[in-house]
């Protein structure tokens, strides 16, 4: 297994892991990394060698291929609907801070909303880049299999999701999913 460092920007990597992939945003003040992995084991290591800057864990949801490091963190930003999924899942520690619909998380001259998509979980959520214009998705927006079976799945729910994302298209140019290929544009939403 090989993992595959790239920049979109000088400020933003991606760190891809053969199927799933996460993220590292920089501000000028601290770095968010969104989700943790599957298979990488030093995620928090991965992070440091691209910034000085502290760094800062999100969960875009607490499936087991997206929080793999979570453990190199205190505390993970993730929605608390995601609770019961995430301290269920390999007995995780530490503390969820939680991030609701329409919070900003800033990093110093770099403010990233939250929105929240349930459907593919209950808290999923999709993190919008507000200046550079792009929205990170998780797994609810992206061209290659979501997962929709199982007891936290919900149809009804990320239909209406990806409706209410619809709705956001004029804030974003491109969406960097956790899976498939990226970017992919905004009109993939409404397929």
């Amino acid at each position: 297994m090989g993992t595959d460092i790239r920049q979109i920007d000088p400020l933003t990597w991606i760190i891809d892991e053969e199927g799933v992939r996460f993220f590292l945003l920089a501000g000028s003040r601290k770095a968010l990394m969104i989700d943790s992995g599957m298979k990488t084991e030093n995620a928090k290591e991965i992070g440091v060698s691209l910034t000085d800057l502290p760094i800062e864990l999100l969960n875009t949801h607490a499936d087991r291929d997206h929080i793999n490091c979570n453990d190199q963190f205190e505390t993970v930003y993730m929605n608390p609907a995601e609770a019961s999924n995430y301290y269920g899942s390999c007995e995780r520690r530490g503390e969820i801070i939680p991030v609701w619909d329409g919070d900003v998380l800033d990093l110093g001259e770099r403010e990233l909303e939250i929105i929240h998509i349930p459907g593919h979980t209950p808290g999923s959520i999709a993190i919008l880049d507000v200046r550079n214009r792009r929205l990170f998705s998780g797994d609810s927006v992206q061209d290659g299999s979501i997962f929709m079976f199982g007891v936290q799945r919900e149809m009804h729910a990320y239909r209406h999701s990806l409706k209410r994302l619809e709705g956001y298209g004029e804030r974003f140019d491109e969406i960097y999913p956790s899976h498939g290929t990226y970017p992919v544009s905004p009109d993939l939403i409404g397929k």
